[in-house]
């Protein structure tokens, strides 16, 4: 399972507190490695030692103890003999002995959830691991020795923040995971501030607790986003701290939330050069229906920055465009915003009208 969604908008909150609860009361052991968290290891690295600390925590410190003694094999049947110490480098147990190690071990089925997974594709190791992973599922999946009865033994999730890199893994021939389908994350509703609002209220003394429908309507200000909403009410609920500035609503702190977070999008379109934002504004303008190449978006680009403009330009363009996360390409020929609630900045800050803003002020 492949799924995308936006930065801070509650994945990995997900993934920790919630799938790998329910995936354990389920009978599965869950394994789950953060490589955004950990920018600075190498993801193929950090994918087997995941991997490794499973089995340890399996056999309750016993293979550590091997390792301590001075032993790195530990025989697992006739099915594998396990090089601890090797775990997916050349000479050692490859990442498939080691998932089957740790079914072997447990009796029970394995999940590995590789949060932001696009990050495996910067290093080569990384990308030997998400092929490693392929070939575990293929594997281990086909054996009856390790489904014991069970459709399958392991199962695996991915998700990413960049869309199109994450659609790397998926969309060539060449990759691992070719044919498989990328699902959009399900932002949090109207539930979920329901329950927040509940518990929120339940801290906060009578005069200042806050309605629901207005922690929705902040919740839509900042994008959908936990994290802006919580620091919006948790300056709600204090106060200015013996400051001087008093916010008139949740609603306002909320956008002064938005505010900050708009700020990376100024520097991000201050470095853009002509081309780059007149594309950008074309895709936001035509959503759906935008095509890069065809004889209307190339007079429109030359129209905006008064010269001509060829194909292999609107391609430069949109590359740079990529690789600071701002477009992403969904197919040979379309492309989208990687997050929404750009197209709601960019006409706030570059063609504001009383159409685009709500009482509010356009959302994050």
């Amino acid at each position: 399972m492949f799924l995308a969604a936006p930065r801070r908008t509650g994945k990995s909150t997900f993934l920790v507190h919630d799938l790998l609860t329910e995936l354990t009361s389920r009978g599965a052991i869950p394994v789950y490695v953060d490589l955004w968290s950990q920018r600075s290891g190498d993801p193929g690295f950090l994918i087997n030692e995941a991997v490794r600390k499973a089995l340890d925590k399996q056999g309750k410190g016993v293979l550590g103890r091997i390792r301590s003694a001075g032993v790195t094999k530990a025989g697992l049947g006739s099915w594998l003999s396990f090089d601890l110490d090797k775990l997916g480098v050349p000479g050692g147990a490859t990442l498939s002995e080691g998932l089957a190690a740790l079914i072997l071990k447990s009796g029970s089925p394995v999940v590995v959830v590789v949060d932001e997974a696009q990050q495996a594709l910067k290093t080569e190791a990384g990308r030997d691991a998400m092929f490693a992973l392929k070939s575990a599922r293929d594997t281990i999946n086909l054996d009856p020795a390790l489904t014991n009865g069970r459709p399958a033994a392991l199962g695996l999730v991915f998700t990413g923040s960049h869309r199109d890199k994450l659609a790397s893994l998926v969309t060539g021939r060449d990759q691992p995971f070719f044919g498989s389908r990328i699902r959009d994350f399900p932002l949090l509703g109207r539930d979920y501030t329901e329950a927040y609002g509940r518990h929120i209220n339940g801290l906060l003394p009578p005069d200042r607790r806050i309605d629901v429908a207005e922690i929705e309507e902040a919740f839509d200000i900042v994008g959908r986003r936990p994290q802006y909403l919580h620091a919006a009410v948790t300056r709600y609920a204090t106060g200015d701290l013996g400051g001087e500035r008093e916010f008139d609503s949740l609603l306002g702190l909320a956008e002064d939330e938005r505010e900050a977070h708009w700020d990376s999008y100024r520097r991000q379109w201050s470095s853009l050069d002509a081309l780059q934002q007149t594309v950008l504004r074309r895709i936001i303008a035509e959503g759906d229906s935008f095509r890069p190449f065809d004889a209307d978006s190339l007079a429109a680009y030359a129209a905006d920055v008064g010269d001509q403009v060829a194909a292999k330009d609107v391609q430069r363009a949109l590359d740079g465009l990529r690789e600071q996360e701002l477009v992403v390409r969904l197919e040979r020929g379309r492309y989208s915003l990687e997050d929404p609630s750009l197209a709601d900045w960019l006409r706030a800050e570059t063609a504001p009208t009383e159409e685009d803003a709500s009482p509010q002020g356009p959302r994050l």
